[in-house]
């Protein structure tokens, strides 16, 4: 098979966006779209010459695969129908609502050999994508995450619609258990939290400092790590990272690092360099479905497993349980 027949359920905002950028890929073969809102899935069907299929049945006779860009309460009864239909799948985070409804939909997809893809986009962001000739090893990471009120992404705590972004990428760079964690958190403009901190402890003495708020004038998308050396900042929204690195003696000539002058402490000099590294030309959504559509056709496992999205649930909703216990 050189080609997946590939469909899309849900096609609000994001799910439009899948619609846009799955019809060019040259190895899918998006053979339709479904939502349960009728009239909007007709209307993205006219507007992306895309046809409109009326039931999961419909879809589950047709396709190899599916993407679910549905609301996070239908993802655990979609994607398990789906599986059923040993049909694979790729589902925007968070994976589920329920830690539980994750473990059953992991273990399923285990079992019948299904690719089970999670849709951590901040994986596939030029800006940590740029940084995969470093040796990442944090010791201390800071992360803000600060975006204006949007009712769209308001049915979940802000820990599960934004910080869960930057606790997957923090629980793929620290190789080390959870320890502890302390968090709190207020609702501001809907009924669930609306923002959010949290400390996360980890056993090999890293930690991990996480903000995020919906209810920001101005957005952000920053992390900063701190490790023995180096210090590296990476931005989310304009896909750039910079890396500050202390050396020993000389740096190599053909190094692509910039001397920013020495630092001595007692006896002994230290160079401090800087270094942009190259940015890719990608788009960050585009680019995970078409590594999903890859590991299906090559039987590769998912860059994004199901097991590293419930991880991430696990640790957000152990943040969510410390800020309701705050806040009695």
């Amino acid at each position: 098979m050189d080609r997946l027949n590939h469909a899309i359920i849900g096609v609000g905002h994001l799910g439009k966006l899948h619609t846009k950028l799955t019809k060019d890929l040259p190895n899918c073969n998006l053979i339709g779209i479904f939502d349960a809102d009728v009239e909007k899935a007709k209307l993205v069907s006219k507007e992306f010459n895309v046809p409109f299929l009326s039931s999961l049945e419909e879809i589950s006779e047709k396709v190899d695969s599916v993407s679910i860009v549905s609301s996070t309460t239908s993802h655990y009864e979609i994607a398990k129908f789906f599986i059923g239909k040993n049909k694979h799948v790729f589902i925007e985070k968070p994976i589920t609502a329920t830690i539980e409804q994750a473990e059953e939909l992991v273990e399923l997809a285990d079992e019948k050999k299904i690719k089970l893809q999670v849709g951590h986009i901040e994986r596939f962001n030029p800006a940590l994508i740029s940084l995969d000739k470093y040796k990442l090893e944090p010791k201390f990471v800071q992360t803000d995450r600060l975006a204006q009120f949007n009712p769209r992404g308001a049915d979940v705590a802000v820990v599960l619609d934004l910080m869960i972004h930057d606790i997957d990428i923090i629980l793929t760079l620290i190789k080390s258990e959870v320890k502890n964690i302390y968090a709190s958190g207020v609702p501001v403009v809907s009924d669930s939290i609306d923002i959010a901190n949290a400390r996360i402890e980890f056993e090999n003495g890293a930690v991990a400092n996480i903000t995020a708020s919906r209810i920001s004038q101005k957005k952000m998308r920053k992390m900063r790590i701190f490790q023995q050396d180096a210090y590296i900042s990476i931005d989310f929204n304009t896909g750039i990272s910079e890396v500050f690195k202390l050396f020993d003696g000389k740096t190599d000539e053909n190094s692509s690092f910039i001397s920013l002058g020495e630092i001595g402490i007692g006896d002994k000099k230290r160079i401090i360099v800087y270094e942009q590294p190259e940015i890719r030309d990608i788009n960050a959504l585009q680019y995970e479905i078409q590594l999903f559509i890859d590991c299906v056709l090559k039987d590769t496992p998912p860059i994004v497993s199901g097991h590293d999205g419930l991880k991430a649930l696990k640790v957000a909703e152990l943040i969510i349980n410390k800020i309701k216990e705050t806040s009695k």
